[in-house]
């Protein structure tokens, strides 16, 4: 199924407070049909945000990145499938991935396996005990989400093209640390620009900082969105 450009960006509300967030809801207007929820906004009263945006007919990733005990995900799950959100995250683990799949019923909740977090790097996998290199993990990850029916995988850009013969051409890939040519890097270390993003296969990409930090965060939507629909063509 052909994407729509502007369903392919997922602004990243990562924000103090839901007014905060509410307000550049409304900056970015029609701009903007695909909204992320992460923990500082979830747990500063995002959950009903995240509700309200569904009703609005916006689409909703919650990115809560669950890990737990069988039992404990598939309650989590249940729940989450009740608000009507598109996407939850959890980690690629694979008890936890098969508790998610087997939770998440038909209410259209898809969920995404996030292999390894796009701030870490070799050394950072190594410090915490891995004896993998970061494709390395991220392969393995990947394989197994595949097998178990992880609709998608959160995954660095620079990964998407390895990662597409492994998970399948179905299969979601979505994709955080995007940063237009000139930004700010900030705490991620394996970026890419959007454009590059979407000709390595992502599907998705996830966009917080070069947006709502922007002087003008409609018009830097905007341009992300045309770069993503001539990515496309």
């Amino acid at each position: 199924m052909k994407l729509n450009p502007k369903d392919r960006l997922i602004v990243a509300l990562d924000l103090p407070s839901v007014a905060d967030a509410e307000a550049m809801i409304a900056r970015l207007g029609d701009s903007v049909s695909f909204y992320k929820v992460g923990y500082q906004l979830a747990f500063a009263g995002g959950l009903p945000l995240a509700q309200k945006l569904v009703g609005a007919g916006k689409q909703v990733f919650l990115d809560m990145k669950l890990h737990d005990i069988g039992n404990t995900i598939s309650r989590g799950v249940e729940s989450v499938a009740k608000l009507g959100v598109t996407f939850l995250t959890v980690h690629a683990y694979p008890q936890t991935m098969h508790a998610a799949v087997d939770a998440r019923g038909d209410r259209g909740l898809r969920i995404l396996a996030v292999t390894v977090l796009t701030s870490y790097d070799d050394a950072d996998l190594a410090a915490a005990g891995y004896d993998f290199t970061v494709p390395e993990l991220v392969a393995e990850r990947a394989a197994q989400a595949r097998d178990i029916g992880i609709d998608g995988l959160v995954c660095s850009a620079e990964e998407a093209a390895n990662l597409r013969p492994i998970f399948g051409p179905t299969g979601l890939l979505v994709t955080p640390g995007i940063r237009p040519a000139g930004s700010d890097t900030g705490d991620q270390k394996r970026i890419m620009t959007p454009a590059a993003a979407i000709a390595a296969s992502a599907d998705y990409l996830v966009v917080g900082r070069p947006i709502v930090a922007a002087a003008d965060p409609k018009h830097a939507a905007d341009k992300i969105v045309a770069e993503i629909a001539q990515a496309a063509t």
